[in-house]
């Protein structure tokens, strides 16, 4: 897998981060889409497919992206396919820091020393080119527009953008709500964006720790994955499911980070 091209973890960051402020809209449920993200560039790149709502590794052969080979890796030692909801709501500690230190790496932003209360030292990301981030917006903005059926790739990231609550952030108020809404319906055009969209959203309600009913092929009316990638679910307001798992210091939206590690 070439670097040529970005992949959806770090669009779906760029799209999060505020290019003035360099705030990142939706932290905690961030995390989560970053991690769903992975799953769905995997499918991209042929290496993971879903297998009802579950992921299962089809090809293990390196991407030669470090962070979604070690993704990659993880899956395979699982040893049999895993519930995506599982997969995302474990802990994934860092991984936002790891992709902003790549963007920073590949000079796409650039790191702000501060002070929260004058005391807790911070790191800020601002947008070196914000050219970028236009780019990957106008292409949410035009399949939202016209309503054309977007490529796979645009498809999984609005579904991921919708599923961390991106879509307050990128079309706010009362004129944006028929955007939030076709954003949302951009689901639909990709499967394993809509799988891993809500496998995102069902952490969020805390549906990751409950026993599921039984899949289609045990014969129940309605179950499997097939349904669940057609079916809509608004975004989850609130994140403190992952804010009580993932410990990352925030104030205000900003991300901060003591001491780095």
């Amino acid at each position: 897998m070439g670097r040529s091209r970005r992949t959806i973890p770090e669009e779906l960051l760029l799209l999060a981060l505020d290019p003035a402020t360099g705030t990142t809209a939706q932290p905690q449920s961030l995390d989560l889409g970053l991690a769903g993200a992975q799953l769905v560039e995997l499918a991209l790149a042929g290496r993971i497919a879903p297998d009802g709502d579950r992921i299962a590794v089809v090809h293990p052969r390196p991407t030669g992206d470090p962070t979604l080979d070690t993704a990659l890796e993880l899956l395979r030692r699982r040893g049999s396919p895993v519930r995506a909801v599982h997969w995302i709501g474990g802990p994934r500690l860092g991984l936002r820091q790891t992709y902003l230190t790549h963007l920073e790496r590949c000079g796409m932003v650039h790191a702000v020393a501060g002070q929260m209360c004058g005391v807790l030292p911070t790191t800020r990301y601002q947008a070196t080119d914000t050219a970028i981030s236009r780019e990957i917006r106008n292409r949410l903005d035009s399949a939202i527009r016209t309503g054309v059926p977007p490529d796979p790739r645009t498809a999984a990231l609005a579904a991921l953008a919708h599923a961390v609550g991106l879509g307050k952030h990128l079309y706010p108020g009362n004129e944006g709500r028929s955007s939030r809404s076709r954003l949302r319906d951009l689901i639909r055009h990709d499967p394993m964006g809509g799988l891993v969209a809500h496998a995102v959203m069902d952490v969020q309600n805390g549906v990751g720790a409950q026993p599921r009913r039984a899949p289609a092929a045990a014969g129940t009316a309605g179950g499997g994955g097939g349904r669940r990638a057609a079916a809509v679910r608004p975004p989850v307001e609130a994140a403190g499911v992952a804010e009580a798992r993932q410990p990352v210091a925030h104030r205000g939206g900003v991300m901060a980070r003591a001491g780095a590690s």
